[in-house]
Parts: structure tokens; sequence; C-alpha cells
């Protein structure tokens, strides 16, 4: 297995790397396996409306915000901080132990009520945000079998519902899919976002869409990508979409964000998963998942992960503001 090009491979690993090690040594061990690990400026990874007015959820890696905005506002002038940047595990207590509290939120989307749906890499839960409860947890092929052997069945990038009866768009990549998230039924075919969605052919968005959300407007959503954003009016079954406004930085349309992003993405997982929560491609992350089975007699270890778990947070992650930055490799 080829861990990535941050680790060193000349390096034996083995379970006692961080166990009961001083923060010094914990650093200087992470400094050794993982050469090339920096600190890289995140921006928006996941978000979904809240079922209160006007409030929507943001996530950063294994962090959320909640804010309140103005719906139809293509530049929000009285968005506020309703919560401020937090970790997930630390208010949603449920998703502590799982792979949102270790490694984010990389997609989202809601549903009725209280209740979303959240990805990361090929888990899926449905969770009651407002009262911090995992209704059900799966793979993505389990929770939604019409998505098995696809492209969407190891990670989805982003997700927003549409305003008609329970059908969401789902992005990956240069590609979407409608799906009826009730029915768990596939609403046409997969097909290029530039196909379903032409007004966004020639702007960042036409192979990617790392974040978006529907507004609390009917028919408009936000989509994120990298430092970026755009407001869109969408059309459920036609393509007359249109763009409110130009794509601009996040910063330029959200003051809420002028002091927060780009925020430093940091590690928050045993040291076999560093590298893969620093890297920006979801199917890297999942071919490199697919492999991790091969390192459960060194970091997977009963004792490890109910040592990692007692934790508050890695010594570690205190000493990484010391780590070199380097330029954002999302935003291409």
């Amino acid at each position: 297995m080829n861990p990535g090009t941050g680790m060193n491979p000349d390096t034996e690993l083995n379970a006692s790397t961080l166990l009961g090690k001083t923060l010094a040594d914990q650093v200087a061990v992470l400094r050794l396996l993982f050469p090339g690990v920096q600190k890289m400026p995140g921006y928006i990874e996941s978000a979904f409306r809240s079922s209160r007015t006007n409030e929507v959820y943001f996530f950063f890696r294994n962090k959320y915000m909640r804010l309140y905005y103005t719906p139809g506002q293509p530049t929000q002038i009285d968005d506020k901080i309703l919560t401020d940047l937090r970790w997930i595990r630390d208010d949603f207590p449920s998703l502590k132990g799982t792979e949102f509290g270790a490694y984010g939120v990389r997609c989202s989307f809601d549903t009725e009520g209280n209740k979303a749906y959240i990805f990361c890499n090929k888990i899926c839960a449905y969770i009651d945000y407002a009262n911090d409860k995992i209704l059900s947890i799966s793979t993505i092929d389990r929770m939604f079998p019409v998505l098995e052997n696809t492209l969407f069945d190891n990670c989805i990038d982003s997700a927003f519902r549409s305003s008609r009866r329970k059908e969401v768009y789902l992005f990956k990549d240069n590609k979407y899919a409608c799906i009826d998230y009730g029915s768990k039924q596939l609403i046409g075919t997969i097909r290029n976002i530039t196909d379903g969605f032409p007004v966004l052919k020639g702007t960042i968005f036409e192979d990617r869409i790392h974040a978006c959300f529907a507004s609390h407007k009917e028919n408009q959503a936000y989509l994120f990508k990298g430092e970026n954003y755009v407001l869109i009016n969408f059309t459920p079954g036609t393509t007359n979409d249109i763009l409110v406004h130009v794509v601009k930085p996040i910063v330029d349309g959200w003051s809420s964000f002028r002091d927060i992003l780009p925020i430093n993405l940091v590690p928050d997982a045993p040291p076999s998963r560093i590298y893969i929560s620093l890297d920006e491609s979801c199917d890297e992350l999942s071919e490199f998942d697919s492999d991790s089975d091969k390192l459960s007699d060194i970091f997977e270890t009963d004792s490890y992960v109910e040592k990692f778990s007692r934790e508050e947070k890695p010594l570690y992650l205190d000493e990484f503001d010391n780590f070199p930055e380097q330029s954002d490799r999302r935003n291409k």
C-alpha cells in the first residue's frame, strides 16, 4: 500500500508510536512519519439549511458553525453568527466516536423537520440534529441501494434539496444525480453538471461543487467551491436556471466569514489517517480507507481506539500551529 507522498515509507509503524508519549515526542514522531504534512487553508466543506427560519449549518472538516442569513440576498449584509466555530463532537455527542466526529461532515442535506442526512466518505447517517440523535447509520450503498456501483457509492461531494417533493441533487466531480430520498429511487440518469445546470458552464462549478445548500427561499441554492460562491435560481425538471450574481469570494458576500476564512485544516485523527484528513479528493480517501485494514494491527487495536476516544483532543493538535502553511489545493 502506498499511504501517500506525505508519509516516510522507510519509517516502521508500531502500536506504541504515540501511546504514552509526551507532547514533544508526539510532535517529533508526527514529523518523522509525515514529513510532508502541512496545514492548509480550508473553506466550507458542506452545509444544510436548518428547520429554523433563515438559519444554516456550515461544516469545516470536524468543526461547524451556525449562521443566520437573509435568503435571496446576493450579498449578505445582516448575517450573524449564532454558534461560533466549534468541534462537531462537542455539540453533537452522538457523533463522537463516529467518522463524523473524527473526520467531519463532508456532505449533507436537510429533509423534514429537524432531520438531515450527513456523509463522510462512504458512511452516511440520518440524524435529528435538534435532539442530537442518530436515527440510522450505514454505508451509502446500503442507505441508498440505488447508488450502489455508481460513482456516488463511496463518496458524495455535495448535495442540496430540490423544491420538488423529496428530491435532492447529489454532486460528485463533474457529475450529478437527482434521487428521491423517500423512495430511494433515481430520478432520471447520472449526467454532467453542465447538462443539467447549463448556467454553470464556464464557471468554476462545472467540474466540481465542494458544498451547497438549498436556501429558505424556494428554488434558490448557494454553491461553494474553495474561496468562492454563487447563488442560483434553479428550476426542477428544466434547465432554465440563472445566476443571481457573478461568482465571487465568500468573504465579499458573507460578512460573518471575513474573520474566519480561510481556516487551518488540522488533522484530528489517529496518525494512520493523518494524510487522509489533508487530502483533497474523496476518491483518494476511499482508496486509502480500503487498505486501512492492513494497518489494523498497528493503529486500530482496541487499546488504541479506547485511548483515542477518551481524549478530548490529542496533544499534538495544539502544537500543529507550528507546522508550515501551504496554499489552498482545493480551489482548482
